[in-house]
């Protein structure tokens, strides 16, 4: 009888995470389940955005700034038209798009979902060229297209299911050997899936960005050398199964298979103009995400 009603918790814990809104991500067409109320998501992100923006220390250097700004809506433009045409124009208004370069030395670039991307100054030495900080910006961008905040809410949501499940089992009176079994079981399992979920998502945002970066008249080509330099910088010797993200050199092996398919949306049109010396400094052990 126990272990009939443990069976009964743990497949009402996964039919209760099956629940969510299925989606179709652009580019790689892959399925995917998101959190049901992306305008909740929108409206906290927002929030974020602008307490960050709030405290934040802005880059004084006037190029530089102008070149985020002026690659990030190259590649805003290109995604919006590539959304309106391929079935994806209801979803075009969820995007306010903006750029800001921000006074901080780390190597690193974010987006809020939403549209909101900051670039930190530390990032640009590795970049050195507009068509690198496209790959940067097209990767960031991907993540919001793709909604992987969104995906990774509703798998939170999804892991939440089952601990409960777990903790139900746990207090149903079931031997200690069992119940510490499930709790580790648990504890591991979950750890492992999330990771496992950010790495793939971080891959997809890769491709993806590629592909955006391409449209936007970016050599493809110059993500494999951001890369390279990237790795020379990089001291994550983590195993890949434990971390979140995939390593340099799966990343470069990864890109080189996904580039003549990147190729067929490049049309040419990108610029190599590079950042300003005063944004060449010493470049800090961090990564982008």
């Amino acid at each position: 009888m126990k272990t009939t009603r443990i069976l009964l918790l743990l497949v009402a814990a996964i039919v209760f995470s099956a629940c969510g809104t299925s989606r179709v991500v652009p580019v790689t067409g892959r399925r995917q389940k998101v959190y049901s109320n992306n305008s909740e998501i929108l409206t906290q992100s927002l929030t974020q955005y602008k307490n960050y923006v709030g405290s934040a220390k802005l880059s004084t250097n006037a190029a530089n700034t102008a070149m985020v700004k002026r690659v990030g809506q190259k590649l805003a433009s290109a995604v919006e038209t590539y959304l309106r045409n391929n079935g994806y124009a209801d979803e075009v208004n969820n995007y306010n798009w903006e750029f800001n370069l921000v006074a901080d030395n780390q190597v690193n670039a974010f987006c809020m979902p939403g549209g909101k991307i900051v670039v930190y100054e530390g990032l640009l030495p590795v970049t050195q060229t507009e068509a690198a900080l496209a790959v940067v910006l097209g990767h960031e961008i991907a993540h919001a297209v793709a909604y992987h905040s969104s995906e990774q809410m509703q798998k939170q949501s999804n892991i939440n299911a089952i601990g409960q499940a777990a903790s139900s089992i746990l207090a149903s009176g079931v031997g200690v050997n069992t119940a510490n079994t499930v709790a580790q079981l648990y504890g591991l399992g979950s750890q492992v899936a999330t990771l496992k979920y950010s790495r793939d998502n971080e891959t997809e945002a890769d491709h993806i960005g590629l592909i955006f970066s391409a449209m936007a008249g970016y050599d493809p080509n110059e993500a494999v050398t951001f890369w390279q330099r990237m790795a020379a910088n990089s001291t994550n010797n983590r195993a890949t199964w434990l971390s979140t993200h995939p390593s340099d050199a799966q990343r470069i092996a990864y890109i080189n298979k996904i580039l003549p398919e990147a190729m067929k949306y490049y049309k040419g049109g990108s610029t190599t103009t590079t950042t300003s010396s005063k944004s060449k400094k010493s470049m800090p052990t961090f990564r982008v995400k």
